[in-house]
């Protein structure tokens, strides 16, 4: 019960105040010292008591959240005109919130949770009873009238003496189009009634005061909109305060569905895929025309001091939490929450925010609105300013349980010093500007053309690139060419579409200058293509970015009810971002390129599965479902040997089992229903968007290759791998790996596998031959190799790879990978086959490195100074010309073993 709950009191600043409320209360023993003080310090609840005495009795010896589900519902109950009943119930909950809070059985957060609640309850009654008066004509129920709290409200913060600000709206599409002048008109008149039911002052006083100038266009707008007029507004001219401002925003009352389902649409507008740190800049730039406005200027002390808008005050907090929501949340969804803590404590979790950080605002925030709120009680006032005088401030203190009015404003002070001590630098913008830039030849000619780009055409961001400007140079003038790193900087600039998103998130983030720099000196070509794809580097500030790379990729949920194309788009995006992560952990020696190419497989499988889902249910909703049919796709190549790189493509073969038609409009039978499928994967994992393309998909590796049906029934393909596959083909299988679908059918595709390459038909002379002929066929077709050109030629990866599938055929083994391949016993010398896999990895290594700063096969004069250095630091090796050199020796001599090998066993 009430009583039995209390923990402390305040002090009664009023000693003759607090003991005539005592008298007229009469409270119980145990409560008596709670009237006394507040009493004593409150003018504003010393009435309220004496108005409600009678009331109090039955407090009690209540539950105070049970006291307050009766006065709602109380309120709830009341017929007709509910003004006076409102207001009754306003000025009880203020007694319970208020009392509640002060003596310790709610803590302060909680007290303006039950406040909110209250506070929906009225607005609730306000506008049935408001939309009930005009209810005829197309206006029927509820009208599809519904209110959106913000701010505080919406988070359910509300403070002692707050306004509420709300939104109100209405579902235009209940209403045919001739009908909606007229509707709105109701619902236009019902809203005016509703607020005045809870903002017009009457002898009993107020409810809320209500704010709705937070809709669009407050003084060229009606207090009530459509949601597709709001709907267009926020599309065409929202702005980044009105962002952050729907971060809280929630139904309260009417329309409650039609209110969610709008938010739900607005989500688009308020949480952005991409970072945007420029978000930052703007609050700072919001804090200070308030501080302007307010008079709120750097020297303060406790004093006077605002505790909502001054320094180290409550917006303070709130500004930080929720610039750093609005920066992320677009793309962590785990941060979209409305209150101030738990907000804090995601972005903790997520890695924005520092614990020690979160605790220090935490505290101080709960601390702030205490006092607040004792400010608030004292006349009802919405006043957030420290008294000034001597005498102000000792009621505040003893309002809060002490008399050491000293003890109380140092702890004060403190408090919001450390609160300003972590807001006021997040907010400054971050200025870098070494003593002295190194001078770059030809940089004066190049920098004279930067204004001219787009990226530079607004003053905000030519701003921010001037503060940038110093650092970006001296980062550039650290490679080994600077000149050639400038020049590659500069394309990237050019490429840039605009400026002002990608300079914040630079500025946000020093370490993406020294990355663009390094990318620049190494990979110009990788530079150019995050020109056009900036929201690539969004992912470098997540906090996984560096660490070690995933055996399994998680790739992020998609609601199967936001289409096809929309799934393709979001795992397009996302598998941008995980190669660009993978290649930066090569560039930077994060990872060694043995693990970056099984890194690229893995992310390849991860893909692969979730296209092979959408395009599985996409094919479904064009024709229906081929009850039990199985469908699996093969990896093939290096997708099946587990090993790929940047530019690599995917060689697939799909196969299926089971037979009938399929239900759909257009029924189709097995065969042509997977053939369908086929065609559907191929387009969703090929197709160029303006998300990008995912892979190249070459099927030529199926039965009867291009001639062949685009899927095969895996019994088929049992019967032509086993009857009338060429030898190549088969050498081809001893890299295939069951990958995706069904998973009965993965197993057995694989056992067939292993059954074929068992019992090939191909004796071991037949196998050499064809070696022999596929070697000859390839030098005859110019595949010579050279240097670093290490894919084709004698003795380079493919000569290797082919070698490896005919021993393992030869052998009869299941391994895929060409290690594997080459480490079983079989046709080539045990000597032979370790020098063979040695080979291959170091020229893998080469084409990860080649791959992943440009594309075909370039000389090392066209690798520039910062490609060929990378080059050789990934080798380690002195320089790029020992790498070729390197390269040219061991192929000849990997040449020569297989020419020994063929020779001898012929």
């Amino acid at each position: 019960m009430f009583r039995a709950r209390l923990t402390r009191h305040p002090i009664p600043f009023d000693r003759d105040a607090g003991a005539s409320a005592v008298e007229a209360v009469a409270p119980p023993p145990e409560v008596a010292p709670l009237i006394e003080g507040v009493a004593g310090c409150s003018p504003f609840l010393a009435g309220a008591m004496q108005r409600e005495r009678d009331w109090l009795e039955t407090l009690w010896d209540a539950e105070p959240e049970a006291a307050l589900d009766v006065l709602i519902s109380e309120m709830d109950a009341v017929e007709g005109d509910p003004r006076t009943a409102l207001r009754v119930a306003k000025r009880r909950a203020a007694l319970l919130v208020g009392l509640a809070e002060i003596g310790g059985i709610w803590p302060v957060m909680k007290a303006a949770a039950q406040w909110t609640r209250f506070a929906d309850a009225t607005v609730a009654r306000a506008l049935a009873w408001g939309v009930a008066r005009y209810a005829r004509g197309p206006v029927t129920g509820d009208g599809g009238l519904f209110a959106i709290a913000m701010g505080k409200m919406g988070a359910h913060e509300l403070n002692y003496s707050s306004d509420i600000d709300m939104i109100l709206l209405f579902d235009e599409t209940r209403y045919d189009p001739g009908d909606y002048g007229e509707a709105r008109s109701f619902l236009l008149k019902a809203a005016r009634l509703a607020m005045g039911a809870l903002s017009d002052i009457t002898p009993e006083g107020y409810v809320f005061r209500t704010d709705l100038r937070l809709r669009p266009d407050p003084g060229a707008t009606p207090i009530v909109l459509s949601t597709e007029a709001a709907e267009r507004y926020y599309e065409a001219m929202g702005r980044t305060w009105e962002r952050v401002a729907w971060i809280k925003a929630r139904p309260c009352a009417g329309a409650s569905e039609a209110g969610e389902a709008f938010l739900d649409r607005l989500t688009p507008f308020v949480w952005r895929r991409h970072l945007e740190f420029q978000v930052v800049e703007e609050a700072h730039d919001m804090r200070r025309r308030i501080r302007d406005h307010k008079g709120l200027y750097s020297a303060w002390d406790v004093p006077g001091h605002d505790l909502k808008l001054g320094p180290g005050g409550i917006r303070e907090i709130e500004f930080l939490t929720q610039t750093q929501q609005i920066i992320a949340g677009g793309r962590d969804e785990s941060l979209r929450v409305r209150g101030t803590l738990e907000g804090m404590d995601r972005l903790v979790a997520a890695g924005w925010m520092k614990g020690q950080e979160r605790d220090t605002l935490a505290e101080a925030y709960g601390h702030l609105r205490a006092v607040e709120h004792r400010l608030q009680m004292v006349q009802d006032a919405q006043t957030h300013r420290m008294p000034k005088d001597a005498d102000g401030l000792r009621r505040i203190a003893c309002f809060m349980g002490t008399d050491d009015v000293a003890h109380f404003t140092t702890d004060l002070r403190d408090r919001l010093r450390a609160v300003e001590a972590i807001c006021e630098p997040s907010f400054k913008p971050r200025r870098s500007e070494p003593a002295e830039v190194p001078e770059i030849a030809g940089s004066t000619a190049l920098m004279e053309r930067w204004p001219t780009y787009p990226a530079l055409r607004s003053a905000r961001a030519r701003t921010i690139f001037a503060r940038l400007e110093p650092q970006i140079l001296t980062a550039l003038a650290g490679a080994s060419r600077p000149e050639e790193a400038l020049a590659a900087f500069d394309g990237f600039l050019r490429g840039l579409p605009a400026g002002v998103q990608i300079f914040s998130l630079f500025e946000a983030s020093p370490a993406l200058v020294a990355l663009i720099a390094d990318i620049c000196a190494t990979a110009p070509d990788l530079a150019r293509h995050l020109a056009s794809n900036s929201g690539i580097l969004d992912a470098v500030i997540g906090g996984e970015f560096l660490e070690p790379l995933p055996q399994r990729w998680e790739v992020p949920s998609h609601d199967p009810d936001e289409g096809f194309e929309e799934g393709l788009d979001a795992l397009r995006h996302w598998v941008r971002e995980a190669h660009f992560r993978i290649g930066v952990h090569l560039l930077r020696g994060i990872a060694e390129p043995a693990a970056v190419g099984a890194a690229y497989a893995h992310l390849a499988e991860a893909t692969l599965a979730s296209a092979w889902a959408l395009a599985e249910a996409e094919t479904a909703r064009r024709y229906g479902r081929v009850a039990g049919m199985r469908l699996a796709g093969l990896g093939m190549g290096s997708l099946g040997a587990g090993r790929l790189a940047a530019r690599s493509d995917l060689d697939l073969v799909v196969v299926y089992a089971g037979e009938g038609q399929s239900d759909g409009r257009r029924p189709l039978d097995a065969k042509q229903w997977a053939a369908k499928f086929a065609q559907v994967l191929v387009t969703a994992l090929s197709a160029p968007t303006g998300a990008g393309r995912l892979y190249e998909v070459d099927m030529r590796l199926r039965p009867s290759g291009r001639q062949g049906p685009v899927a095969t029934s895996l019994a088929a393909f049992h019967t032509y791998q086993k009857q009338d596959a060429w030898v190549w083909e088969q050498m081809a299988l001893t890299r295939a790996r069951a990958l995706v679908g069904d998973a009965d059918l993965r197993a057995d595709a694989a056992a067939a596998r292993i059954e074929i390459l068992a019992h090939s038909r191909f004796s071991a002379d037949e196998v050499r031959a064809a070696l022999v002929d596929m070697r000859e066929r390839l030098r005859n077709a110019g595949r010579k190799g050279g240097g670093i050109a290490v894919k084709s030629g004698p003795g380079r990866m493919q000569d290797i790879e082919l070698a490896a599938q005919a021993h393992a055929l030869i052998a009869g083994g299941a391994e895929q990978s060409i290690a594997a391949q080459l480490a079983v016993a079989g046709w080539l010398s045990e000597g032979d086959r370790r020098e063979l896999a040695e080979t291959h990895e170091f020229l893998s290594a080469v084409q990860q490195v080649l791959r992943l700063i440009t594309d075909g096969d370039p000389d090392v004069e066209a690798l520039g100074a910062g490609g060929a250095a990378f080059l050789a630091r990934t080798l380690q090796r002195d320089d790029a010309a020992a790498v070729a050199a390197e390269c040219d020796a061991r192929a000849a001599r990997a040449a020569e073993i297989i020419d020994a090998a063929l020779e001898a066993a012929s």
